[in-house]
């Protein structure tokens, strides 16, 4: 899980596409930012800092910059004190902004980064917080392989050697597209979301046991592969028990907890001849059907038991 970024860290990976200009070079830039929302001071600026969000950079935008404009000196550094006493871990100024001196002292006073972009206020907002919101989210690794089938995210899971591999390939032979291999790593994006990725060094190279490492991005072109992919399903992969009872129906869906985002878990066992391909397409499929409002299991079971209790069925047609 990344915990935080440095401002130096931010300045070095987004200086360039954030058009960054360091206005304060005698402050550190080893200040932690560890929250991935992004604020302007408002009231804060008039004297009123009690509900001041903490730990959040800061934007300055055109009306920040003209109410301060409208101040004397000393008063700039005495309301831009008062907001720099509490946790900010950097100020950004947009639209290419004059900084006034009193600006700057204050700042360096505090220890406070200030850093200005030529980019338009709201923007700067657009490009920064999606920017923080993937380095800082809850993140944990998954030994699995992630497809894109049908655009459902499936995640397939299960021992070694047990064919995650062999069955993302087949599904990439389809036409679907593979996302990782071997290890996944994945994020939680606001409350319910999983995004899962793979290792940049990784790439889209699979290891197909009896052949070796495999490149799909080279064999099957850049449309068999996707960077990333919202996790939605999980297939876990599971050697045919015959002292095991396995869900017939579908009616009671296992869930599962990753980074507390709850998700369905399908456990598909494997005997010779079981086409693995078809069944995870068809676990795609009965997820966008899912999407749409139409659960299939219960409807089905709905239809048998009117058709067992015909009299129950016409009360509830009648209710």
């Amino acid at each position: 899980m990344s915990a935080f970024v440095t401002v130096r860290e931010l300045l070095d990976a987004r200086e360039a596409s954030l058009h960054l200009e360091l206005l304060t070079p005698r402050v550190p830039l080893e200040g932690r930012i560890v929250n991935p929302d992004v604020s302007s001071p408002g009231l804060s600026l008039a004297g009123y800092t009690d509900r001041f969000p903490e730990g959040r950079t800061q934007v300055f935008g055109k009306t920040e910059m003209s109410y301060l404009s409208t101040l004397k000196p000393g008063e700039v550094e005495e309301r831009l004190g008062a907001v720099f006493a509490h946790d900010v871990p950097a100020v950004f100024v947009t639209r290419g902004q004059k900084v006034p001196d009193a600006f700057l002292a204050a700042a360096e006073r505090a220890r406070v980064p200030v850093l200005r972009t030529r980019i338009e206020t709201g923007d700067f907002y657009r490009a920064l917080k999606p920017y923080l919101e993937d380095v800082l989210a809850p993140v944990t690794t998954v030994h699995g392989s992630l497809a894109d089938v049908y655009g459902i995210g499936l995640l397939f899971t299960g021992p070694s050697g047990i064919g995650k591999s062999e069955c993302v390939l087949g599904l990439v032979q389809r036409g679907h597209r593979l996302v990782a291999d071997d290890l996944v790593f994945v994020s939680r994006r606001g409350n319910d979301v999983l995004m899962g990725k793979g290792h940049e060094r990784q790439g889209f190279h699979m290891e197909i046991r009896g052949i070796g490492i495999v490149d799909v991005a080279s064999m099957f072109g850049t449309r068999a592969t996707r960077q990333r992919k919202r996790v939605e399903v999980i297939v876990d992969l599971q050697s045919w028990d015959d002292s095991r009872e396995y869900d017939r129906t579908g009616l009671d869906r296992e869930m599962v907890r990753i980074l507390d985002v709850e998700i369905p878990r399908l456990t598909i066992p494997l005997n010779p001849g079981k086409n693995l391909i078809a069944i995870s397409e068809v676990i795609a499929m009965n997820q966008l059907l899912a999407y749409s409002g139409v659960d299939v299991p219960r409807r089905f079971d709905d239809g048998l038991r009117g058709a067992m209790n015909p009299r129950d069925s016409l009360i509830e047609d009648y209710e």
